[in-house]
């Protein structure tokens, strides 16, 4: 019974002298990491972005010259996972075109691959364009 309850205070007294070691994510930018990522992944994908959205607008005789977008007025709204962990994945992204100061043109709704590939898209909606004298 003495061994047992030796062995039992050893093993009590190993556990509770453990040094905990954290491991802190570095993180050089000036978002939070969570925000970080998600630009990260919406930039990567500028290039399948920047072709929709010329698809989608080419037909159209009031768009302004020069439409663009940003990734910070991008939002996520589905990473749907194709091939299970590690396969593939389809990311959705509702985008803002915009001109000049950011005057917002339309929303579209633009499907790509992870690997910069573009699935699809949908325009949603086209905002009156603003003259300027």
């Amino acid at each position: 019974m003495g061994k047992m309850a030796l062995s039992c205070m050893l093993v009590m007294f190993l556990l509770s002298n453990q040094t905990a070691a954290y491991a802190n994510t570095i993180n050089k930018a000036d978002t939070n990491l969570c925000d970080t990522f998600k630009y990260a992944l919406i930039n990567s994908l500028r290039e399948p972005v920047d072709q929709a959205i010329d698809k989608i607008y080419k037909d159209d005789e009031n768009a302004p010259e020069g439409l663009t977008w940003a990734s910070y007025e991008t939002e996520i709204l589905l990473i749907k996972q194709i091939n299970g962990v590690g396969g593939a994945y389809e990311i959705t992204l509702k985008v803002k075109p915009y001109y000049r100061a950011h005057l917002s043109y339309g929303e579209d709704i633009i499907v790509v691959g992870a690997d910069g590939q573009l699935i699809k898209y949908r325009h949603l909606k086209t905002f009156p364009k603003l003259h300027f004298n």
